[in-house]
């Protein structure tokens, strides 16, 4: 029978429609919008509990500036917390300080060109804090009081943030930037601003930046946690309704970065530099579209397939004997404009090798676009991209609030989808194992582009160094282009790390602790095992092996020649397979373990979850028993870390670091330099590394094994008989010892100069030996967290002198009983000597009158809030069970420490001041070379997101 065209035309229509199936919305999370424009997302979410955490996302950021505002998107954010209706001058960081929010630590927010997010996770223990929440969120939407007093007084706090991005980056980029951002208004527009906007703009101009900006048709509310949905729902739309959009608003413009025919070449350099570096940007043709069908969700899967083939490719290269580069990766994702994606490479270099790095990114995406990728490439992709998924989706019940509120701010600005956890899962599931090795070569294929590209090069500006020219960088390409390339050679992939055994081990002695909710194995062998079972996560298990001893107990010769060489020892790989081997086969596992050798230590620390547990215990067992010797793979190392070293000391906070470390540490014999450098390396002997790691992992009778997580006993009682009993042994016991070293004692004051910026660093440090006295310890960590409330209060809000800066007490007893007060900000070298002053003055306030009560209750707000957190974290257990095995300390601190906290009194703070902050200070300044107060003031824009707290 014939058809009518209507009906074939209503066939071909419903068919496309249900190919082009739209992505979800995940339900669980409730959605609306109000009447003005304003959108909301609501989830309730238990992890953490009796918390919950809001974003306000506006979708305005630098970009829409006007010339006279270049800096007022981020002066903005700056002034909602320095007055709002509901929380006039500073008392809104106040207030939040009384109910356990730190300021910088969880209050923070952000700028970047095309958007503005503030972020604040508030604890829900006392009555009344949600409906607070909500009212800040509220202020910070539209009640910003932006007086005269209050914005000239921020001047200088945002000066000194931007003060914090000069330097030779700073430089380097400014110069290369009209190139990345080639005739566009990202180019025009970085976050930080003007240095003559920010001195000079009059109050009125911000105001009307906020008037035309701030508006509900812009923003979106995200609330999620242990809170009740509906009500939320309901305070939202009764709270934020009433808010109007002005009755000409100003157009929400999008911008572009425009492609072109030509590739544009960019190569600068800087005295200064501390790292050389490569990179290429090949822009997508048209604007950037969101994923909406599951078509095109899964096409970014194919595409991620493909980068993560040839990503692998690049680390087989960077852990090569001879490797091309330190770290070398691509990707396909977004730039600088939301509106703009590309292919992008980038490679961290040798001084002087970034030629030939840019050859072997584009040779390596050249080889691929020929020839394409391996099924055996493909299928080791698959399952790193299925574990990853697998892992998620087993802990979609125990994710962190402020996770899922990323993804909803993600969803608003960005349009990104948000199926949720368990589509994603399915779907990933169903499509992955049909995508063929066509899609992911046609894939490549489309992504290399021989128009709309851009190369930057960078690195340090030295007279024996010489940089590439634009004629070698287009050459490059041509040359690639034309080079006779072959196939990618697949390398035999290893069966196993450890040939099957049977294991003789054998439990000799149970003991459990109730308080602790601990089980503890000694093993046949003379091994501890301790373990703790949770909920915290449904499939995740942490682990440690410790054993005391360490280096401290080599000679200061033998000490000197391998410190620094402990880090190149797993480079080698274990049993005979390299470490490129090791790493295909842990492609697809949830496997981290990482060996180690410290001062007082030697142990294994690591990561893997339910499924990957007998992995993780098989390379736990090849690197005490299996680590390879490769003095080629040391040396590799080597080139690889210089590349990232050698001109490390250009950075003058770098270089302060070290000279002062030199000068505290002078009278220690067993301290060469805070980072190793070439005279380092050439001292260091290798094989003398690999023999005290090889004796030291050979005695596995001193080492206790630590274990907390979703752990089923059975299994895992299977696999510590398989692997950790039948660890070989000596029957010997090492513990640490004292090398009798000491830093300088007494008053000093040290100036260095480095660096032509007018950036200055001032730290104060008091420091010196003690008796240990837990509570003492405890008073101090508090005393260095209240100091940091008043130099915040007195340097940043009242002489609008610091962007940020901080305080921390301490107190331990390894390697020996000792206590460290230190203070450190950074600020202008003109007024370093006062600030000094000031902050001296803060301190001996709290000696002569100890810390004030309100700034203790912060303090105890702030610790217990956090303990509250931490309790519920597999790594919080695992370093709390395993303390006491280094210092001694009480074993049920952990359960006991919120009393302790809360016990804790003026008296205290004060007492533990007048002992230690009075003797053995040591004040250091850096300030830049002589020279630089009449050096030429250049006009800055540092980074393209700025930040009003750290």
């Amino acid at each position: 029978m014939k058809k009518n065209l209507s009906s074939i035309i209503a066939v071909i229509f419903m068919s496309s429609m249900a190919f082009a199936q739209n992505i979800p919305m995940d339900a669980s999370v409730r959605t609306g919008t109000l009447p003005n424009g304003l959108k909301y997302y609501i989830k309730k979410n238990t992890l953490p509990e009796k918390k919950v955490d809001f974003r306000l996302a506006i979708n305005a950021g630098s970009i829409l500036e006007d010339e006279n505002q270049r800096g007022l998107a981020h002066f903005m954010e700056h002034m909602n917390f320095n007055g709002t209706k509901n929380f006039p001058d500073n008392k809104l960081v106040d207030f939040l300080q009384s109910i356990g929010v730190k300021f910088g630590q969880h209050l923070n927010a952000y700028t970047s060109f095309d958007e503005t997010v503030y972020m604040l996770p508030v604890p829900l223990d006392k009555p009344g804090n949600l409906d607070s929440g909500l009212k800040v969120m509220e202020d910070w939407a539209f009640n910003a009081t932006l007086t005269d007093e209050q914005i000239n007084k921020e001047r200088g706090v945002v000066l000194e943030e931007l003060r914090l991005g000069l330097g030779a980056d700073k430089r380097m980029s400014d110069k290369y930037l009209p190139k990345l951002l080639h005739k566009s208004q990202y180019a025009n527009r970085l976050p930080i601003g003007t240095k003559e906007v920010l001195q000079n703009f009059k109050p009125e101009v911000i105001r009307q930046f906020h008037k035309d900006w701030y508006r509900p048709d812009l923003m979106a509310l995200v609330v999620v946690g242990d809170i009740n949905v509906d009500e939320v729902e309901k305070k939202i739309k009764e709270n934020f309704s009433k808010y109007k959009n002005p009755s000409k608003p100003r157009e929400r413009k999008s911008f572009d970065l425009p492609n072109h025919t030509e590739t544009l070449v960019a190569i600068e350099t800087d005295p200064d530099a501390t790292n050389s570096m490569v990179q290429f940007i090949m822009k997508d043709e048209g604007s950037y579209t969101p994923d909406v069908t599951v078509e095109q969700y899964n096409q970014s899967l194919i595409e991620n397939l493909a980068t993560q083939m040839l990503n692998n490719r690049l680390r087989e290269l960077v852990n090569s004997n001879n490797p091309p580069f330190t770290f070398g990766s691509v990707y396909h994702g977004g730039t600088y404009a939301r509106t703009k994606e590309a292919f992008q490479g980038f490679a961290l270099v040798k001084e002087g090798n970034q030629i030939n790095a840019l050859k072997v990114l584009l040779e390596e995406t050249e080889r691929a676009k020929r020839f394409g990728f391996t099924q055996s490439e493909l299928d080791r992709a698959k399952s790193q991209v299925m574990s990853n998924m697998e892992s998620s989706y087993n802990n979609r019940d125990k994710t962190e609030s402020d996770v899922l509120v990323d993804e909803y701010v993600r969803n608003f600005l960005e349009q990104e989808p948000m199926p949720g956890i368990a589509w994603e899962f399915e779907d990933v599931k169903n499509f992955l194992p049909s995508v063929t090795l066509a899609q992911t070569n046609n894939v490549i294929k489309k992504m290399v582009k021989e128009d709309s590209r851009v190369i930057i090069i960078t690195g340090p500006k030295k007279d024996n160094v010489k940089m590439p020219t634009e004629a070698m960088v287009l050459k490059t390409f041509e040359d690639v282009k034309m080079a006779d390339l072959r196939p990618y050679e697949e390398k035999a992939t290893i069966k196993n790390l450890v040939k099957p055994f049977k294991s003789d081990g054998k439990i000799a002695k149970t003991e459990t602790d109730a308080k602790l909710g601990t089980t503890t194995w000694t093993l046949s062998n003379g091994a501890k095992v301790t373990f703790k079972k949770t909920d915290f996560k449904d499939d995740e298990i942490v682990f440690s092996a410790r054993s005391l001893g360490g280096n401290s107990l080599l000679s200061d010769a033998d000490y000197n020649k391998t410190q620094f060489a402990y880090q190149a020892l797993t480079e080698a790989g274990v049993n005979g397979a390299s470490k490129a081997e090791l790493t295909n086969y842990l492609a697809g596992k949830q496997v981290s373990v990482n060996p180690y050798i410290s001062s007082t230590l030697e142990g294994i620390s690591g990561r893997t979850n339910q499924k990957d547990l007998g992995t993780a215990m098989e390379l736990l067992y090849a690197y005490f028993t299996g680590l390879n010797y490769n003095p080629e793979a040391f040396n590799a190392y080597i080139v690889k870390q210089s590349a990232m070293l050698d001109n490390i000391l250009s950075n003058p906070q770098t270089y302060f670091a070290s000279e002062h470390a030199k000068f505290t540490n002078q009278k220690n014999p067993r301290f060469i330099g805070i980072l190793p450098l070439a005279k380092d390396w050439a001292a260091t002997d290798y094989k003398k590394a690999y023999d005290v790691y090889k004796e030291k992992f050979a005695n596995a009778g001193n080492f206790h094994f630590y274990f907390v997580g979703n752990i089923d006993e059975a299994t895992f009682k299977n696999e510590v008989l398989q692997y950790i009993a039948s660890l070989p042994t000596t029957g010997k016991t090492t513990k640490f010892k004292d090398t009798g070293y000491r830093s300088i004692t007494g008053d000093h004051t040290k100036v260095y100069k480095k660096g032509k910026d007018p950036k200055s660093l001032v730290q104060i440090v008091y420091s010196g030996e003690t008796t240990y006295n837990e509570k003492e310890a405890l008073a101090l960590a508090a005393l260095g967290e209240v100091a940091t409330i008043k130099v915040i209060e007195k340097l940043r809000e009242d002489e609008s002198g610091i962007y940020g800066g901080g305080a921390r007490g301490y107190m331990g007893k390894v390697p020996y009983n000792n206590y460290s007060f230190s203070l450190s900000f950074p600020c202008g070298p003109e007024n370093a000597d006062k600030l000094t002053k000031s902050a001296i003055a803060e301190i001996q306030k709290l000696i002569d009158k100890g810390p004030e009560q309100k700034d203790l209750d912060k303090y105890k707000e702030g610790e217990i809030n956090d303990y509250k957190t931490d309790i519920k974290d597999n790594s919080y257990w695992m370093n709390a069970i395993s303390k006491n095995q280094l210092d001694g300390s009480d074993k049920y601190d952990i359960l006991n420490y919120q009393e302790k906290v809360k016990a804790l009194t003026v008296k205290d703070l004060q007492d533990v001041a007048k002992k230690y902050l009075t003797k053995n200070r040591v004040v250091a300044t850096l300030m830049p070379e002589d020279g630089w107060e009449s050096a030429p003031k250049k006009e800055t824009s540092a980074a393209v997101k700025a930040s009003a707290v750290k």
